[in-house]
C-alpha cells in the first residue's frame, strides 16, 4: 500500500463518530480514522506552504543553497518554487528521498549510518561555502537525518571509525542530543563549523525540527549555530555507553582543536536560524482533525523520550484508566504524543522504535481483556521509515489478540529479541507509506472508545 492509499483510504463518504450510536458510522473505521490523523500530521510538516514566509525580501546578490536531511530535497523543491531570482546549490538526502529540482542539485547518501557518498557531499558543500564574501547569501535547508547525511570527519579522524561509533551509539539507547554531541565533536562541519566556513557571507538556516524541544543545535547536529556542548561532554557520552574508540579519537577529543564554536563567536554573527515546521504543530493538526470528526483529542507532549517499551507502559496505563474510569480523559478520546524514544538493542530482530512501542503497548493491554477491545493505536515515524526498516510503523487493533492466539504468537520473545517488525508482520499490522520527504519525528495516537 503506497502513501496515498494509506492516507486516503476511506476518504470518500467520511462520516463522524456518532455519539448516539457510540461508534463510527460509514466508511470511517477506527483504523482509517487513526491513519487519517497520521496523514494530517505529515501533511502539516511538508515544506510547501511553510517555507515562503521565511525567505529574505532582498534577493539580490549571489545565493548558494545547501542542505541535508530526509526533507532536504522537498525543501529545495519548495524553495525553487518560491524564489524568483537566480538560485543554485547542492543538498543531500537519504537514498530514495529525492525530489525533482531544476537548479539545485539533489544528491543521495546513507542514513542512519553514514557512507562514502555522504562524506563526498559534505566535502562538496563545505567547498561551496568556503571563500564567500559579505555580499553572498547562503540558505541552509536542514531536517532530521542531516547528521548522518552530512558526514565529514574532523582532520585525522578515520571515516570508518566514525561509522563504527555511529552504529554503536544507535544501538546503545543514547538520546538524540547525546548522539549529536559526539557527532559534532568528531566532525569538520557540524556544531557551527559550516557557518564558520561561510563567514562573512550571510547564512539563513531553514529547518524542520525532529528533536525534542526543537533545539537548533541538535537538529542535524547544528552545523550553522553555536554549540552549547563541549568536547568533555562528548567524552562523557562515550564513557556512559561504553562506546569503544581508538587512541586517535581519544587524543582528538582531549585536544582544544576538537572544540566547537560557542555563542559570541564573531564568525557566527551573520547566521540566522528559523524553524518552519515542528512536531507540536503536526500533533495539533491531528488534534484538529480528530475533533472535527467527533473525537476529543489530547496532546501529552511532543518531547517524550526514553526507552520505547517503557514509554509504552505509561501510555497503556493512561489508556486503561480512560477506558475504565474516564480518567484522565473521558472516552471516546484520542491520546496523542510525539518526541523521539530510543531502543537499546539486545536482540537480532527487526523493528524500529515505533513498532517496539506498539508491541510493548500490546503486551500491556493483552492482560486486560475487559477493555482491550475498545482500544486502537498507531505509532509511526513521520518520515515514513521506522528505524532502518521499510515501514513507517504499525497499528494495533483489537482483533490482533485473537489472531495472535490462533497463530500462537506471544509478545514476550519478540520484545526480548527486538523483533517488533516480525510480530506485526505476522498480524498484517505494519504500515507502509514510503518516504514522506519530511520528518517531525514519532507520531503516536491511541483511540479509546466507550463501552
Amino acid at each position: 500500500m503506497d502513501q496515498q492509499e494509506v492516507f486516503k483510504e476511506g476518504e470518500e463518504n467520511l462520516i463522524k463518530y456518532s455519539e448516539s450510536e457510540k461508534t463510527f458510522v460509514g466508511a470511517l473505521s477506527p483504523s482509517i480514522f487513526l491513519r487519517k490523523l497520521f496523514g494530517a500530521a505529515v501533511d502539516s510538516a511538508l515544506p510547501y506552504g511553510n517555507i515562503g514566509k521565511y525567505l529574505p525580501e532582498d534577493r539580490s546578490g549571489n545565493l548558494v543553497v545547501i542542505g541535508a536531511g530526509k526533507a532536504a530535497a522537498s525543501m529545495a523543491q519548495a524553495l525553487e518554487d518560491e524564489w524568483d531570482g537566480p538560485i543554485s546549490g547542492v543538498v543531500v538526502t537519504r537514498y530514495l528521498h529525492g525530489a525533482p529540482c531544476k537548479h539545485i542539485e539533489v544528491l543521495e547518501a546513507s542514513h542512519p549510518v553514514p557512507d562514502g557518498e555522504g562524506e563526498k557531499v559534505a566535502k562538496l558543500i563545505l567547498n561551496l561555502v568556503t571563500n564567500l564574501d559579505e555580499n553572498d547569501t547562503v540558505i541552509c535547508l536542514l531536517s532530521g537525518g542531516g547528521s548522518a547525511l552530512l558526514s565529514l570527519p574532523a582532520p585525522g579522524i578515520d571515516f570508518s571509525e566514525k561509522q563504527d561509533i555511529n552504529k554503536a551509539l544507535l544501538k546503545s539507547g543514547a538520546a538524540i542530543n547525546e548522539m549529536n554531541c559526539v557527532r559534532k565533536h568528531l566532525s569538520a562541519v557540524k556544531g557551527g563549523k559550516l557557518a564558520q566556513a561561510a563567514y562573512p557571507a550571510s547564512v539563513l538556516t531553514l529547518a524542520i525540527s525532529d528533536v525534542p524541544g526543537d533545539a537548533a543545535d541538535v537538529i542535524a547536529s547544528g552545523p550553522t549555530v553555536a554549540d552549547p556542548t563541549t568536547r568533555f561532554d562528548a567524552i562523557n557520552v562515550l564513557n556512559k555507553y561504553d562506546i569503544p574508540v581508538s587512541d586517535n579519537v581519544t587524543s582528538w577529543l582531549e585536544s582544544e582543536a576538537s572544540e566547537t564554536p560557542k555563542a559570541g563567536d564573531e564568525r557566527l554573527s551573520k547566521s540566522r536560524f528559523e524553524i518552519i515546521s515542528t512536531p507540536f504543530e503536526s500533533l495539533t493538526a491531528a488534534q484538529i482533525l480528530s475533533e472535527s470528526l467527533g473525537i476529543p483529542a489530547y496532546i501529552l507532549g511532543d518531547t517524550l523520550e526514553g526507552e520505547s517499551r517503557y514509554v509504552a507502559l505509561v501510555h497503556a496505563a493512561m489508556a486503561s484508566s480512560a477506558a475504565k474510569h474516564d480518567q484522565p480523559f473521558p472516552a471516546p478520546c484520542v491520546i496523542l504524543s510525539g518526541g523521539e524514544t530510543t531502543v537499546t538493542v539486545k536482540g537480532n530482530g527487526r523493528g524500529g522504535r515505533n513498532c517496539e512501542f506498539l508491541l510493548s503497548l500490546y503486551q500491556a493491554l493483552e492482560k486486560e481483556p475487559a477493555i482491550r477491545g475498545r482500544i486502537y493505536a498507531l505509532a509511526c515515524d513521520t518520515d515514513g521509515i521506522d528505524g532502518v526498516e521499510d515501514n513507517a510503523g504499525a497499528e494495533l487493533k483489537p482483533e490482533f489478540y485473537v489472531a495472535a492466539a490462533e497463530k500462537k504468537l506471544s509478545p514476550e520473545p519478540y520484545l526480548a529479541n527486538n523483533d517488533s517488525y516480525g510480530f506485526f508482520e505476522a498480524l498484517s499490522g505494519l504500515i507502509f507509506t514510503g518516504p514522506t520527504r519530511t520528518n517531525v519525528n514519532d507520531f503516536r495516537a491511541i483511540l479509546i472508545l466507550p463501552e
